[in-house]
């Protein structure tokens, strides 16, 4: 259960203001079709994530419990200064054509993720608890709450987010596990 909350705050926290969550925004506003969106949204995080985790545990089996100690305490170190800038999104990456919204989202979604720092936390996640299907679960259910009411809300509410609390916050959150995991 830890695994899965621990995943669930981190990216939910993460995600506020970045990229994929913007694509969120520009995605709500071009189709404003919400469902086929937020499945996109699903579908894309699933599959994304499920890889990351997956790397993450498989990393994990070959380093020895130091080495593993000090790169996934490292990483997340690193993870709370990356939190702290904000991200564009890339307007390309919604950019398809005669496909459907649900499909257009999949692929948008899918490919703005790759290396984004919900994808590298969620391989550090998987690396740490080595629980794939719980982090995998939490990392979607986080990434869920994040866009789902972006998706909704669309373009009314978002100059009103305090993005850059949002940022900060997810950035002592990945430090503070950091650390954590450094001292244990």
């Amino acid at each position: 259960m830890q695994a899965f909350l621990v995943s669930l705050g981190a990216v939910a926290l993460a995600e506020i203001g970045d990229k994929t969550q913007l694509l969120s925004l520009v995605l709500a506003a071009k189709f404003r079709r919400p469902l086929p969106i937020c499945l996109g949204i699903f579908v894309a995080t699933l599959l994304n994530h499920a890889i990351a985790a997956e790397v993450g545990v498989w990393l994990a089996a070959w380093l020895t419990p130091s080495i593993q100690r000090w790169l996934i305490g490292g990483s997340f170190i690193a993870v709370s200064i990356w939190a702290l800038f904000p991200d564009k999104v890339d307007e390309g990456a919604a950019a398809t054509r005669g496909r459907g919204v649900f499909v257009a989202t999949v692929i948008a979604f899918f490919l703005a993720e790759m290396g984004d720092r919900t994808q590298i936390a969620t391989a550090i996640l998987g690396a740490q608890f080595r629980a794939p299907l719980q982090v995998i679960a939490g990392t979607t259910v986080g990434m869920l709450l994040a866009n789902v009411p972006v998706v909704f809300l669309g373009a009314r509410f978002a100059q009103k987010l305090p993005l850059r609390a949002a940022r900060i916050g997810a950035s002592v959150l990945f430090a503070a596990l950091g650390v954590w995991i450094l001292l244990r």
